[in-house]
């Protein structure tokens, strides 16, 4: 399955979300990228394309606001895949507290029973 994690800018939350289940999960190909070009081009991280929404069999957002901003340019046709974790932009990369959400809200046997 393809994993797609998406925040404003791809630098804390995507971005650990990413890192954190490619070393955990080899079962599942796992992507970050940001939705805001202005962030992301400020930050030379990865900026969302339709591509990547594509490519995406699953995709979690950390924000309600971001499914709107997805909505914004491609309508409601990702809307089935897309998951709001609920994840304020309050966290560092790969602090703590948030690798802890992100596992409790994010199970691994949850994506291994998407798997069959």
């Amino acid at each position: 399955m393809n994993v797609l994690f998406l925040c404003t800018a791809n630098i804390q939350r995507s971005k650990t979300a990413e890192e954190l289940f490619n070393v955990a999960d080899k079962n599942n190909e796992y992507r970050s990228a940001g939705l805001s070009a202005k962030y992301v081009a400020k930050a030379g991280s990865t900026l969302c394309t339709e591509e990547l929404l594509q490519w995406a069999d699953k995709i979690y957002v950390f924000e309600e606001m971001h499914i709107e901003r997805i909505r914004e340019y491609t309508d409601d046709v990702y809307l089935p895949k897309i998951t709001s974790l609920n994840i304020p932009d309050s966290f560092q990369y790969f602090q703590r507290e948030l690798v802890l959400l992100l596992l409790e809200r994010i199970p691994l046997r949850q994506l291994e029973t998407k798997l069959h």
